[in-house]
């Protein structure tokens, strides 16, 4: 039968080339993996040839097939990866916000933590004993400005004590009780507190007046005051020790000397109130109460002032010479007579009332 007339006679000649071209290839491949894989050998060296032309033809071969099952799985992978991103990312959402609410804690806890180190580090000259409290309550109004503190009389406070943060001074205490205190700022209109500028020692008063920055009154010297000195507490009629914190000093825009407080730079939350009434506290009290007085002498060193004086011998009648002023010749100084007493005049008498 003419191979125009067979069941190929309608394909193209080039087609009909190629797939004879690909049954060769694919027979002669058949044939090199038959021989590659036999036990039985005749020629070793012939067949170790034959297997490594087999291994270098195969290598990219194998490449070649396994790459389309390869791309097929890394599309996979990626369809994948693209379907489930939306649910990681909701996953990752939720880790993140749970990781800013313990970041936020541990900075809170750190700030804390260093502030309760400065505030238990503070130290006064003369050692005053401090109390520790937390502000739990605030009062504020156009003119008053109170805190309240958890501490109270049970701890030792008393009406008075000086108050301070880990900046400076904040107040002093206006009411006790038990478990409570009442602490009235330096900011509010009935604070008066004595102070003075460190650098010239000049006193004033400082006075609130429901602001922010209290007022410097009664300054007195020349040019006793610049901009940004630092004022601290005078002590001045021993209701607070000498030399605590108190701010630096601003010109007002009222043209007065004003105080911006250290306390201020940071919140009012946990204090230390000095259990502070006057100087007395700081004195040896017993010490104090003694009255020995160191001895004081006279001319003479056995002699003391403080001891008991011995009367004055009486004059002899007669002076007898001495050896010493025989032997010499000198006369003997005579005595010294005493002077004669004169009466004391009368007092006249009242004058009487004369008759009518």
């Amino acid at each position: 039968m003419p191979f125009r007339e067979g069941p190929l006679g309608d394909l193209k000649v080039p087609l009909t080339w190629t797939a004879a071209v690909a049954l060769i290839v694919a027979g002669v491949i058949a044939v090199a993996f038959l021989m590659a894989d036999r036990r039985e050998t005749l020629q070793e060296q012939a067949y170790g040839v034959t297997r490594q032309t087999m291994d270098t033809v195969a290598k990219p071969v194998s490449g070649v097939i396994a790459a389309p099952g390869r791309w097929t799985g890394l599309g996979l992978d990626y369809v994948r990866s693209y379907f489930f991103t939306a649910s990681e990312n909701r996953r990752l959402k939720t880790e993140m916000a749970e990781m800013r609410q313990w970041r936020d804690r541990a900075l809170a806890l750190q700030d804390q933590n260093e502030r309760l180190k400065s505030l238990m580090g503070l130290r006064t000259d003369p050692p005053v004993p401090m109390a520790s409290a937390r502000v739990v309550s605030d009062s504020r109004g156009p003119f008053a400005n109170t805190r309240l503190a958890d501490s109270g009389s049970e701890r030792g406070i008393q009406v008075g004590n000086p108050v301070l943060n880990e900046r400076g001074l904040i107040g002093r205490v206006v009411g006790v009780a038990r478990g409570a205190s009442r602490v009235l700022l330096l900011t509010d209109i009935a604070s008066r507190t004595p102070v003075m500028i460190d650098r010239t020692n000049a006193r004033a008063i400082l006075t609130g007046d429901g602001g922010p920055n209290p007022k410097l009154d009664y300054l007195r010297g020349v040019d006793p005051i610049q901009q940004g000195d630092r004022v601290v507490t005078s002590g001045d009629g021993g209701v607070v020790p000498r030399g605590l914190p108190v701010g630096a000093a601003v010109k007002g825009l009222d043209g007065r000397w004003r105080v911006v407080l250290f306390a201020d730079q940071s919140s009012i939350d946990y204090v230390r109130i000095l259990l502070f009434k006057d100087f007395a506290q700081l004195a040896d009290q017993k010490q104090l109460e003694t009255h020995s007085l160191p001895p004081v002498t006279t001319e003479d060193p056995q002699a003391s002032i403080l001891s008991t004086p011995t009367p004055p011998s009486q004059p002899q009648a007669a002076a007898t010479p001495t050896t010493t002023g025989a032997s010499t010749g000198a006369p003997k100084p005579a005595q010294p007579q005493p002077a004669p007493t004169r009466p004391a005049p009368a007092k006249p008498a009242a004058p009487t009332e004369a008759p009518r």
